[in-house]
């Protein structure tokens, strides 16, 4: 069983994908944890990883290549990430999480997972849209992918009003029905 999460920042992919991997017993991968351990390497911030990979394609090659190695090599396991489904296009499940953009400010406000000092919500939604569009146009123009087009899934979930609990129970009576 290989499971694809996507969607945006403060969707609730990384924790949803962890719970995955505990109830169904599958080893758990998140780019966007490999992406926060390199933006530490480089001793900056997140937003500023993701300016610079505009100019440098080998910071989002060097993920997209762990990606894809991952989708070739590997059974058993929960992938969170953008591009996921893209790359990994073959997955048993491949689920996006919508979310309204205040909501996944007030999520990473409270998770206090991102490097930028930000106290305010408005603030906060401002960042990661910006965040968002560096993602969307490189992955445009390196890839003619655009990682939000649900035609990449078999599963779209808002997440906006749910607890994780309440998600992982959706994708596990999904993935349930699949098997059967």
């Amino acid at each position: 069983m290989r499971i694809t999460i996507s969607g945006k920042a403060g969707s609730g992919k990384s924790t949803v994908a962890r719970l995955i991997s505990e109830q169904l017993k599958l080893r758990h991968y998140s780019i966007g944890d490999l992406m926060r351990a390199m933006a530490n390497e480089k001793k900056i911030p997140l937003l500023e990883l993701n300016r610079l990979a505009e100019t440098d394609k080998s910071i989002d090659f060097e993920l997209d290549k762990k990606l894809k190695k991952l989708g070739r090599a590997k059974d058993n396991f929960v992938v969170d990430g953008r591009l996921t489904a893209f790359f990994i296009p073959d997955a048993d499940v491949r689920v996006f999480l919508e979310t309204d953009d205040k909501v996944r400010a007030e999520r990473i406000l409270k998770d206090k997972r991102e490097h930028e000092k930000s106290e305010d919500i408005n603030e906060m939604v401002e960042k990661i849209r910006k965040r968002e569009e560096s993602e969307k146009k490189r992955y445009r123009q390196y890839y003619g992918v655009d990682y939000s087009d649900k035609k990449l899934y078999n599963l779209v979930i808002d997440t906006t009003k749910m607890m994780p609990d309440k998600v992982v129970e959706k994708i596990v009576g999904f993935v349930k029905n699949r098997q059967e």
